[in-house]
């Protein structure tokens, strides 16, 4: 008679940082399998999505939140192994909104948080697309509503920051699908072809040029990765009513704005993050998500643009891609 052992029992590999000194050290480890909570699927991960914060985390700058796992990654795709107490289906292929965990074997997900697989998608490209697009969506439709237009029926105006990027990447397609008018920000003319290519109207070399000056007073809504430094330009680009909506703080989390001149425009600031939100706004993101986003997806209208791939054991040189700035869209790791 055959023994079964159950997986916690068994073990898994993940990548684990190795020397808290140094954000390159990662290395496969053995890791205890995660034990399924109620309401928890266990999903055997094919391939995982490669996020800035993941380097963040490495160097010891964004810890996971209290209670999630301390394995970086942030979105995966793969296939359910455990259903637990759900009622979904074993093999079942899923994308995953993570607080952590990613860069593993197997992964416990809250049910709230799984994203069906686009037939046109492979699992791999899936990995690419789950935290984006719900970052994205939560951002720029739930709270910014650039899907609706101006009273006037005039399109909404976008400024993203950071174009070429996989938030970027993704943030251009969607806000011209939604039929919007699009600027972005990006640092080679390789970068801003690329941006156009994906249907940007306006692309400024910030290297070169003020976008501040180029889009003075043009913006109803600014989504921005870079934080402190772009405060102030922000809010000379924004329009009467117009919105900043601040993700992430790549050039630091300080700087100046002026109020007096916000107040008479009726401007506004949003700081916000996806990771720490609490697991039933997650699950109405990722409901919110689906129901208008994944349409597109489905549809080809919104492409998953990954370009890189790197085996899960090349974490570090995965991060090495990222960090150079050479990239666009997404890079991913194959378990």
């Amino acid at each position: 008679m055959a023994l079964c052992i159950p997986l916690s029992w068994v073990g898994m590999k993940a990548i684990q940082i190795t020397d808290e000194s140094d954000p390159r050290s990662l290395e496969l480890r053995d890791v205890p399998t995660p034990e399924l909570q109620d309401g928890e699927v266990l999903v055997k991960i094919v391939a995982a999505g490669v996020n800035r914060a993941d380097l963040m985390q490495a160097a010891g700058k964004y810890p996971a939140p209290k209670g999630e796992s301390d394995i970086i990654g942030l979105e995966c795709a793969g296939v359910i192994e455990d259903p637990g107490t759900t009622g979904r289906e074993q093999g079942e292929e899923v994308g995953c909104l993570l607080a952590g965990g990613g860069y593993a074997e197997y992964v416990a997900v809250p049910e709230g948080q799984l994203m069906p697989k686009p037939d046109n998608l492979s699992l791999e490209e899936l990995a690419g697309v789950v935290e984006v697009a719900c970052t994205v969506w939560s951002n720029l439709g739930m709270l910014a509503g650039v899907h609706e237009p101006h009273v006037d029926g005039s399109p909404k105006k976008v400024l993203i920051h950071g174009g070429s990027g996989g938030i970027g990447s993704f943030a251009i397609q969607l806000c011209k699908q939604l039929g919007c008018e699009v600027a972005t920000t990006a640092g080679s003319a390789e970068k801003l072809e690329y941006c156009t290519n994906l249907g940007a109207d306006i692309a400024i070399n910030y290297k070169e040029q003020d976008f501040a000056e180029e889009l003075k007073g043009w913006a109803d809504v600014i989504l921005d990765v870079i934080g402190g430094p772009y405060l102030e330009p922000n809010v000379k680009a924004l329009a009467v009513d117009g919105q900043i909506v601040v993700i992430a703080l790549q050039g630091g989390p300080k700087g100046e704005i002026s109020l007096g001149r916000m107040m008479p425009r009726r401007q506004s600031l949003h700081a916000t993050t996806l990771r720490a939100r609490p697991r039933p706004m997650k699950a109405d993101i990722v409901r919110s998500t689906i129901e208008h986003v994944w349409p597109l997806v489905e549809s080809g209208a919104i492409k998953p643009n990954i370009s890189a791939a790197f085996p899960l054991t090349e974490a570090a040189k995965a991060h090495d891609k990222m960090d150079s700035g050479d990239n666009t869209g997404k890079i991913v790791l194959t378990v």
